[in-house]
């Protein structure tokens, strides 16, 4: 169908409504879908439907399996498609609640049958530090999508943030150089658009890459928030950026009392001197992500993903050099050109790769509690059949 999407998302919820209606100010003839997942616990969602001038209709959704998300999942694809045959709609904003995730969405959307042309995350750099610290679970913030949610404020707020490859930047009095470099820093990659203003390039990448020039300085053309939401998404592409194996993960980078540091070794973890440091790795950085390679497990992909002061750990999948020759036919070109770009001749894919972002980052020290849970060289020598007889430290963990 030929409508044009554009999802919005964002626990910002006043950036978020600004870039909203900043779109229905620019777009005419566009429209918002917003479903309220404020009232699930009565067993209903609101789905609302409004131009630039007011609500055009409401209407209540029953709870699909008593979750929230199934509800949007079921009522949002038959909407659009009455708006795509109506014909009268220039460009759908769909508006996602709080707490709801910009990639389960904009997947929806997609395998309806529909054209989402952006994801665009809303972002109040004020608040990105403050997000990101906040481990506090969803429903004790009132901001669960479903009894079952087991997310926090800040490994949700990563995510969202991430995902998007475009940013609604607010226009924040509160938020100084470090809180704007801190978001540079997390999404190098994002195309940066302040609402109402001009976007800023994406940050340059190599070594040490310095910050872009502070939004509205940016010598490239004008373009709006609007032209941001029209200009083109691939689903596939996206969810591959975020996979563990081939993640797009920030390079390294220091500007205004932000650092991150890219750790990468081809040498794997021990995993009881890994698991005894993982309070002190978790809270070493606002925000860490990336691979991980534990000797015991010397063919499992773990990822590592940290936010607000907690941990998940949990398996990816093998690593590729750990697959049959005929499997390699069945994983997608994507993740065979990550893995050639990391291959080494003895261990193929295997690696750590991390990235620890954060105002103040203890770089030295971080990374020698880093380089002291590998292998040392005697542990290393004995082997891969070796490794394998290593305690389990991490069982619990990801059993859980």
């Amino acid at each position: 169908m030929s409508l044009p999407v554009a999802v919005v998302a964002g626990l910002h919820s006043a950036a978020r409504t600004a870039a909203v209606d900043r779109l229905l100010a620019d777009v005419p003839g566009s429209v918002v879908l917003h479903h309220d997942l404020a009232t699930a616990a009565a067993g209903t969602v609101v789905r609302t439907v409004r131009d630039r001038h007011g609500v055009l209709s409401a209407a209540k959704t029953p709870l699909v399996n008593d979750c929230a998300c199934c509800a949007l999942r079921e009522d949002l694809v038959p909407e659009l498609r009455r708006l795509a045959e109506a014909g009268t709609t220039r460009l759908a904003i769909v508006e996602l609640w709080d707490s709801v995730e910009p990639k389960a969405m904009a997947e929806v959307i997609a395998s309806g049958g529909l054209t989402v042309t952006s994801v665009i995350t809303a972002v109040d750099p004020a608040l990105v530090l403050p997000y990101l610290g906040n481990g506090d679970d969803l429903a004790e913030a009132g901001l669960a999508a479903a009894a079952t949610d087991r997310r926090t404020v800040a490994d949700t707020f990563a995510r969202q943030l991430e995902y998007a490859p475009v940013l609604a930047v607010a226009d924040s009095p509160e938020a100084g150089d470090e809180d704007r470099e801190l978001l540079v820093q997390l999404h190098p990659t994002a195309r940066r658009v302040p609402i109402g203003g001009r976007p800023q390039p994406p940050a340059p990448t190599g070594p040490r890459a310095q910050s872009p020039a502070p939004i509205g300085t940016t010598a490239q053309p004008p373009a709006s928030l609007a032209h941001a939401a029209l200009t083109g998404f691939d689903a596939e592409a996206a969810a591959a950026a975020q996979h563990p194996a081939c993640a797009l993960l920030p390079q390294e980078a220091d500007g205004h009392g932000v650092s991150t540091l890219v750790w990468h070794r081809r040498r794997p973890f021990h995993p009881e001197r890994l698991y005894a440091a993982l309070e002190d790795l978790t809270c070493a950085a606002a925000r860490s992500r990336g691979r991980l390679w534990l000797a015991e497990r010397p063919d499992t992909l773990l990822h590592w993903d940290a936010a607000g002061g907690a941990l998940c750990v949990e398996s990816a999948g093998p690593w590729l050099a750990a697959l049959p020759d005929a499997a390699w036919a069945m994983v997608p070109p994507v993740r065979r050109a990550a893995a050639a770009l990391d291959w080494h001749p003895a261990h193929g894919d295997r690696c750590n790769h991390l990235v620890f972002t954060s105002p103040g980052l203890d770089r030295d020290g971080l990374t020698r509690l880093l380089e002291s849970c590998l292998l040392t060289d005697a542990e290393y020598a004995t082997g891969r059949d070796s490794w394998r007889k290593l305690p389990p430290a991490f069982d619990t963990l990801l059993e859980a």
